[in-house]
């Protein structure tokens, strides 16, 4: 029998696999762009942005647990479906357009689908609230670095 978790998984999984399809030539604009000096974690990333899905699959999952089936978990599935589209698009759609701004877009876009999110759970369960906390605290670092980056970049905007 499949288990909601893994489909939760399994789908949260598919869409982040998307992240790959960058070219060789997308990684070289991004990586020759300047970043702001105060930038020293850009190693530790991808190692967060991972922690992050994990609590946003986990909140997903208690979502659908609460109240499996339901018109309503579905519209909440649908959002978080709709949060890591738009959370994957930002290195692909970034890269192959070669826009900083479209990233900072992207960004900020998570961010305020996060904070509805947040709002449509809360009632529901605390702990799946909790749980999109990382995604509240990191998403607008992640979106001020790449605002930044448009400043010390203004050729690739």
């Amino acid at each position: 029998m499949i288990r909601s978790w893994m489909v939760i998984g399994g789908v949260a999984l598919l869409i982040a696999l998307a992240a790959n399809f960058i070219t060789p030539s997308d990684r070289q604009w991004f990586k020759h762009l300047q970043r702001p000096r105060w930038l020293t974690i850009e190693a530790a990333i991808p190692i967060i942005w991972t922690v992050i899905f994990i609590c946003g699959a986990w909140s997903a999952y208690i979502i659908w647990e609460s109240n499996p089936g339901t018109t309503s978990t579905w519209l909440l599935m649908g959002l978080y479906l709709l949060l890591e589209i738009v959370t994957i698009a930002y290195t692909p759609v970034m890269f192959r357009l070669r826009s900083l701004r479209v990233g900072t877009i992207l960004g900020g876009t998570g961010l305020i689908i996060c904070i509805i999110l947040i709002l449509a759970v809360l009632p529901i369960s605390g702990w799946a609230a909790l749980l999109l906390v990382p995604y509240l605290l990191w998403s607008p670092i992640g979106t001020y670095t790449t605002w930044q980056m448009m400043r010390l970049n203004p050729q690739d905007v």
